[in-house]
């Protein structure tokens, strides 16, 4: 299972727990985020979309999906398995990865997907990753929610919500490919305060 990265520092409360996104939310921004695609790229061609693994490749999924329905040509689709290249995971923690690109990036336009951006390491494991395969013509990032807190000078290309958050906090997103159901919610640490730290992104 991925580490938890973009969402979240805090043990979170399930008492303090308030909902930002629901299925259509998701659904329309989504929607939205596909024509920005195709209108920053001017179109599909050379595009592809990869998904960080777990709920970046169920979204990213999605967005192949919209971009294709509205261009009406099949957009390339991978998951990426960034375990490896994190810099908060020991080496004898790491699984073997399970990546699956079933095409070439050099040359393509890369749109990498994630749920929630956070720090930016996982961001930047992932274009690490990428890199290693090809060298893509450009790698944009699109995210579902940005909740602020950047460690890294990183920031995303498409965003879905802009969600500002305490450290304290927790960001949850639920896609139904993994949990059964979609919605995003933020969840309050359980003392508000510091708590022990978790591999973030």
């Amino acid at each position: 299972m991925r580490q938890q990265t973009e969402t979240h520092r805090q043990c979170p409360n399930p008492e303090r727990t308030r909902s930002v996104m629901d299925a259509s939310d998701i659904r329309r921004a989504t929607l939205r985020i596909a024509h920005e695609i195709l209108e920053r790229n001017r179109g599909a061609a050379d595009l592809a979309v990869i998904g960080i693994r777990t709920r970046g490749a169920p979204l990213g999924q999605r967005l192949a999906k919209a971009v294709s329905e509205i261009e009406g040509v099949a957009v390339p689709f991978g998951v990426l398995d960034i375990r490896s290249h994190r810099d908060d995971v020991r080496p004898e923690q790491t699984a073997e990865p399970q990546s699956d690109i079933p095409f070439d990036v050099s040359g393509k336009k890369v749109v990498l997907v994630d749920e929630v951006l956070y720090t930016g390491r996982t961001t930047r494991a992932a274009m690490d990753a990428i890199c290693e395969l090809g060298r893509p013509a450009r790698i944009q990032l699109a995210v579902l929610v940005d909740r602020g807190h950047r460690e890294l000078p990183i920031r995303a290309d498409f965003v879905g919500k802009n969600l500002p958050t305490s450290r304290s906090e927790y960001v949850r997103v639920y896609l139904r490919e993994v949990d059964g159901r979609d919605g995003v919610a933020i969840e309050g640490a359980n003392d508000g305060g510091p708590a022990a730290q978790k591999p973030a992104g």
